[in-house]
């Protein structure tokens, strides 16, 4: 089964404990095919990335794979390949610039209206499209709506702007595939400059929210590390968010809460995820 994750929060050190604490929940089996996957994420200004295109294990423990990344934002992907072979330039996430991106979910009648959608993109962005995937196309139609307004190359691009990106994107691509008869795809998606993740959950795989905030989630992060806890003197300012979808099951932590169908989700570092419409 896919995995799609992105967890934001302000304190770096804690991120891996964090994904320990819901490695439960974040767990993807690979149900008889192999598995790839990738994490994205972002240290001292630059943007790195993991990614195995092909993972033969039966179970992949998600947040063991970021276990050792010291990075306050993350997105990753456990990849069940429907579009495009087992190779990396298919495996999510997907990066241009600053910006990474990741999708679950397959765009209907994507082999028609590829070169619809390839044409779509200015060329200087063409060129950098190296895989065969639905994702790597949706992404790039992000990219352009984001180059449309001229803000491509802006060190700062404001949530909005970044969530009516993806509302326009989702609009062109569904607007193509109905075209030639095809429904709107069921997808989740994030997408990341560094600041802050934009979620958006269109898909009958759910996606789920869990917050650590405050002194008590700090504490069940810290335990008895006495020597973690002298570093971080203000505990009850620990904040962070974590959404992930297409679960293998209900996660048993009840602190998990659903996103509504049809929503977009924004979170960054310091405040709780806003949810609006899609």
């Amino acid at each position: 089964m896919a995995r799609l994750f992105g967890i934001i929060g302000n304190r770096p050190d804690l991120t891996a404990r964090v994904l320990a604490f819901e490695e439960a929940a974040l767990r993807a089996r690979a149900k008889g095919v192999p598995l790839g996957w990738g994490l994205g994420f972002y240290q001292g200004g630059e943007v790195l990335m993991r990614r195995r295109p092909i993972d033969e294990r039966p179970e992949l423990d998600v947040a063991k794979l970021a276990s050792d990344v010291r990075a306050d934002l993350i997105i990753g992907h456990v990849r069940h390949a429907t579009v495009g072979a087992l190779r990396t330039e298919n495996t999510h996430p997907f990066r241009y610039r600053q910006w990474l991106f990741a999708q679950t979910g397959t765009v209907p009648e994507f082999e028609q209206v590829r070169e619809r959608l390839v044409a779509s993109v200015p060329d200087f962005l063409r060129g950098d499209v190296r895989g065969e995937t639905d994702a790597e196309m949706m992404f790039h139609v992000y990219l352009s709506f984001l180059h449309d307004g001229g803000r491509l190359n802006d060190g700062v691009v404001e949530e909005a702007l970044a969530r009516e990106a993806l509302r326009s994107s989702l609009a062109v691509v569904d607007g193509m595939t109905a075209e030639v008869g095809g429904e709107a795809g069921k997808l989740n998606l994030m997408v990341s400059n560094g600041e802050y993740i934009v979620a958006v959950h269109r898909s009958d795989a759910p996606m789920r929210l869990r917050l650590f905030n405050g002194r008590a989630d700090a504490d069940l992060l810290i335990g008895e590390d006495t020597q973690l806890r002298r570093k971080i003197p203000e505990v009850n300012q620990v904040h962070f968010s974590l959404a992930a979808s297409d679960f293998d099951e209900t996660p048993p932590n009840g602190r998990w809460k659903s996103v509504p169908e049809r929503a977009i989700v924004t979170m960054s570092r310091d405040d709780d995820p806003r949810i609006e419409a899609l």
